[in-house]
């Protein structure tokens, strides 16, 4: 898999983790259905927030570091030029 691909990747998952933490959210607060249904609506609402932060925070702090390792390789390479 490319670095490309793999950059993709996260940003999908970093997506799918941020729809997670606001389905969660939602349920946990405003959904009189999850509330109707006591520790299970807890319970399934606390499943997405936590599915939601699995999927965002590891691929924000890869990326991140990813971004880093090229401004790194970019400013070496701009250091070799002069």
């Amino acid at each position: 898999m490319s670095e490309l691909q793999l950059v993709k990747l996260l940003k999908i998952s970093i997506g799918i983790g941020l729809c997670l933490l606001l389905l969660g959210i939602y349920l946990h607060n405003f959904s009189d259905y999850m509330e109707s249904l006591g520790v299970t609506g807890i319970i399934i609402s606390a499943v997405c927030i936590a599915f939601g932060l699995i999927f965002s925070l590891p691929t924000k702090m890869y990326l991140t570091f990813l971004l880093m390792k090229r401004e790194a390789e970019q400013q070496s390479s701009t250091k070799e030029k002069d």
